[in-house]
């Protein structure tokens, strides 16, 4: 069959939707948001097919399956099995990195288990194992005639007389021992001194180097390694001074006698006990108190709470701060900062071996003396943590803990043992360390001598392999050593992406997620080309996408709308990118021919050099010591290539600073030497993809405060007054009038143990949430439920006389989400309609010009026209005097910026830098960036297209 034959598709919005989809194709699914795709995509193709191969497994297999509902559909013919491949974390294992997702780390494990050479840590000798007949062979390779001696070790570098030692050998009968470096007859050996320390080696044989001499050197061996327990050295009698040779049988240093265990995969999993930090227990990573988190107040003083619990409302912990004020002298109504730092340490850790008197006056009993040392804020934290046997306490003491790199390990995860293994010289640890890009280079650059070349040559073309599927998907600059879990979706679902190529399977059908979300547009060729390689192998690909370069290399698009939620649904044009251009009824074709577009600003706002935040000497993860200036009261775009730094400067640098000083919250933030200009502004708000709840009692109109006066309004209902109902009855998170059977979720949550859990409907309120007497109340002829079950659109008609509400209505429709259902749950929204809902909620507040909001690529699922409706109401804060901080690849929302800072000019260790700041136009003409040379074109297009030849000729100059 030549098609995938979809008929009757309602699941969702879709309306009864036929089509038929070329097999192994490259499709792309477009249209507005809200207009059917994922419902036609995951919810209809990947379901049934999902479903379907899981029931033509047995029974007993398809118990340890997640099973999925039939789709709303009448056939679809011409269905393959199915992956999906959406954005989504790839593990919250804080032990999965890219490496272990990827099987890279794999590979590298039994790399060095077959190839890697063991070395000492302290002396930095290669620990190799040899046979009698190697080192037979290699003393046979010295010059005829060499006089050598063979010595066994028996005691090295050990105080004592060692008596018996020499006793022993002398009855095996041993003639010589060399002591401390000099040759001495058994029966005349000088007295030791048994506090000092001394190496003695028993002189197994001397000989000249013969050809026919091998039977007697294979015996000495054999016997000295017997006697040393695996280690011999070869001194050379004629040449006193020549460096001697060692010979092990084992792998074992022959100065401190450090030795190895064998070296298999498994020494070098950080998931196994063989091979995994014995401090951290492989999680690179130990928890802490953190005297950062222990002062929560610095600004105060200890009387006044500047650490919670040791001020004066605490009477034992304050009498012991009192007792320690009396011993240093140290004025306890001093701010925390202006204490003198041995203060400061004596407090946090301790006063060591100084002991102090303290006095106890309790409430109710005699006052007693004791002196003793003082145990310190952190330990006695510590061991309270780590001794109390309550949840509470545990759960209010880990409030002040940190994260810190592992002492023992730095972070690497492994043992010693498996840390000082080297291929090429270097360590496992030093591989994971490398970007993708590096470890191409390094691998491809490797030359191992011998029988490791051909012992290592699989090995390492599989590992070059995967690593060339990861940097074709643009991942080249992460580390393998990155953990999963902190990983974007965009990034998990590319690294999926990447795992399918190198699986090699034909005959499946994929379906993926935007795959080029915070991809820079120099890496989208490389992303379109791994997505053909996909279909190449005999697939057919799916594609959920905006963007359009990757709308016009698919070999069929699929453009579905006209509009959202209830107006969309329908095929509204199908065929080749050509054709979709060529549509009139395509808004989709009109935005990808010229017809529609994004226009350029008429004016672009200037920044005033006197008003902005300066970030000064940002240096976490790759920053490269970055200042900047971010001007005030205008949008400016942070752009650069995937892994320049982007989210490291806005997110991990200037957001979790400004939260911190503006709000006092405790977030990890990344080291700089200054932030200025925070006066400024009032307030900081992070407006990201995170969920706005993550259970079903979270909705938009819970979020934005618009439930409150529907609540209200229902309570003013005559019905609802005879019967004595307040707001609080038409709450689902109160008793009194939400179904006790499912606590008002409208679902019963069914644990499935090792499986995901279960939600199904209630079967007291059907999924309404609310009791039989609540429903009965009725405002306009709708009770609660019915207006929760309303789309935007639908209650800002309903609520059009009701000012409290209508107001929220219309936030919620100015961001283009006038197809959410207003009691949808939260954990249903996709990233993308999460952070539109947070955007309504900060439209519907009194603006106060002073907040700096800060986005985190919020053009991600939109399409044209919802990029245009956003710039809109991003355009309005801005005017109302907020300032703007936009993380972005979009150029349609780049090239309307009043400002860009753009990063690079590589990701990962070769990004970190600004590479220049300034108008679009400014940025277009910097050769250097990236972002310029995409910027460019499509500038001088928009600036040709706009009317009047005046400001065309002006636009063009100021690219020039």
């Amino acid at each position: 069959m030549q098609h995938i034959k979809v008929r009757g598709a309602r699941t969702h919005n879709l309306k009864n939707l036929d089509l038929d989809l070329p097999r192994e194709r490259l499709i792309v699914v477009t249209g507005l948001s809200g207009s059917g795709k994922s419902s036609l995509t995951f919810d209809t193709l990947y379901a049934e097919g999902q479903r379907r191969y899981v029931e033509s497994l047995s029974a007993y297999a398809r118990q340890f399956l997640a099973t999925m509902d039939k789709p709303d559909v009448d056939t679809i013919e011409g269905l393959s099995p199915a992956i999906a491949i959406e954005q989504k974390a790839t593990s919250h294992n804080p032990r999965s990195t890219v490496g272990t997702v990827t099987e890279i780390y794999d590979y590298l494990r039994l790399l060095y288990a077959r190839a890697g050479i063991p070395r000492c840590p302290d002396h930095g000798i290669d620990l190799t194992a040899q046979t009698v007949s190697q080192m037979v062979d290699q003393v046979l390779r010295l010059p005829e005639g060499t006089a050598i001696a063979l010595l066994a070790p028996v005691v090295s570098d050990r105080k004592g007389a060692h008596a018996e030692v020499l006793e022993d050998l002398a009855a095996q009968g041993f003639v010589r021992a060399r002591i401390d470096g000099r040759i001495h007859e058994m029966e005349a050996l000088p007295p030791l001194e048994a506090k000092k320390r001394h190496t003695i080696e028993a002189v197994v044989d001397r000989t000249r180097v013969r050809a026919d001499g091998a039977q007697r050197l294979a015996e000495s061996f054999e016997t000295a390694l017997r006697l040393s327990g695996g280690l011999v050295r070869l001194s050379f009698l004629d040449e006193p001074s020549r460096e001697e040779l060692v010979f092990s049988s084992r792998h074992a240093c022959p100065v401190c006698g450090y030795s190895v265990p064998p070296l298999e995969p498994k020494l070098f999993s950080f998931n196994n006990p063989v091979g995994a930090c014995p401090t951290c227990d492989g999680l690179g990573v130990q928890e802490f108190f953190d005297p950062a988190r222990v002062v929560t107040h610095p600004h105060l003083s200890l009387a006044g709470g500047a650490v919670r619990g040791w001020d004066r409302r605490n009477e034992h912990y304050f009498q012991l701060i009192q007792s320690l004020a009396r011993h240093y002298g140290f004025d306890i109504e001093m701010p925390w900062t202006e204490l003198p730092e041995r203060v400061r340490e004596v407090l946090l850790y301790g006063s060591g071996s100084d002991t102090i008197d303290f006095a106890y006056d309790p409430a109710a009993g005699r006052r007693s003396r004791r002196r003793h040392a003082f145990e310190g804020i952190v330990p006695n934290l510590t061991r309270r943590y780590r001794e109390t046997q309550s949840a509470v306490v545990r759960e209010e003491l880990s409030r002040y803990l940190g994260m810190r790199p592992c002492p023992e390990c730095h972070g690497t995860r492994l043992n010693r043992a498996a840390r000082f293994v080297f291929v090429a010289g270097r360590s496992l640890p030093e591989i994971a360390h490398l970007t993708v890009g590096r470890a191409l280079e390094f691998f491809g650059a490797l030359d191992l001598p011998g029988w490791r070349a051909e012992v290592a040559g699989k090995i390492v073309k599989g590992v070059g392999e995967r690593l060339r599927f990861l940097r074709d998907v643009g991942l080249d600059y992460l580390t393998l050593d990155r953990s999963a879990e902190t990983l974007s979706g965009g990034e998990s679902q590319r690294i999926r992406l990447a795992s399918q190529v190198g699986s090699g399977l034909t005959g499946v059908m994929y379906i993926l997620d935007e795959p080029s979300i915070g991809l820079h547009q120099r890496d989208n060729r490389r992303l379109l080309g791994t997505l053909k390689q996909l279909r190449d192998l005999g697939n057919t690909v799916i594609v959920v996408e905006h963007d359009e370069e990757a709308i016009g290399e698919a070999d069929h698009v699929v453009d579905l709308g006209p509009g959202a939620g209830v107006h969309g649904g329908h095929l509204v044009a199908q065929g080749t990118p050509a054709e979709i251009r060529a549509n009139p009824d395509s808004i989709t074709g009109a935005y990808l021919s010229g017809r529609r577009r994004i226009a350029l600003p008429t004016l672009r706002n200037r920044p005033d050099p006197q008003r902005g935040i300066r970030i000064v000497g940002a240096c976490g993860n790759n920053l490269r010591d970055v200042t900047v200036q971010i001007p005030l009261g205008l949008m400016t775009c942070v752009t650069g290539v995937s892994g320049s730094g982007k989210s490291t400067l806005i997110l991990d640098t200037l957001f979790a600073h400004t939260t911190a000083r503006l709000n006092g919250s405790r977030v990890d933030a990344a080291p700089v030497q200054a932030i200025e200009g925070l006066e400024q502004i009032d307030r900081v708000i992070d407006i990201d993809q995170s969920p706005i709840g993550r259970t079903p009692r979270s909705n938009p109109a819970t979020y934005t405060g618009l439930f409150a006066p529907i609540r209200e309004l229902f309570a003013a209902v005559p019905e609802a007054r005879a019967r004595g109902y307040d707001a609080g009855r038409f709450s689902f998170n109160v008793k009194g009038g939400r179904c006790e059977a499912c606590q008002g979720d409208g679902v019963i949550r069914v644990e499935m143990h090792f499986l995901p859990d279960v939600y199904v409907p209630c079967d007291v309120c059907k999924g309404q949430r609310y009791n039989r007497e609540t429903l009965e109340v009725r405002y306009r002829g709708k009770n609660i439920h019915e207006v929760l079950e309303m789309t935007v659109e639908e209650a800002a008609r309903f609520f059009q006389n009701v000012p409290t509400a209508a107001a929220k209505l219309q936030t919620l429709l100015d961001v283009g989400l006038s197809y959410v259902r207003i009691g949808q749950n939260a954990t249903t929204l996709s990233g993308g309609e999460a952070q539109r809902v947070k955007l309504s909620r900060e439209l519907a507040k009194r603006a106060t010009g002073r907040t700096l909001y800060i986005l985190d690529e919020p053009t991600t699922g939109l399409h044209f026209q919802d990029v245009e409706q956003l710039l809109q109401v991003l355009h309005r804060l801005r005017d109302e005097g907020n300032t703007l901080v936009v993380i972005e690849h979009n150029l349609d929302v780049i090239k309307t910026a009043d400002w860009i800072v753009d990063l690079g000019p590589e990701g990962g260790e070769g990004g970190g830098r600004i590479i220049a700041t300034g108008t679009p136009e400014q940025i277009a003409a910097t050769t250097d960036s990236w972002t310029g040379r995409f910027l460019r074109p499509l500038l001088e297009r928009d600036a040709a297209q706009r009317p009047g030849p005046a400001t065309a000729a002006l636009e063009r100059a100021a690219l020039a």
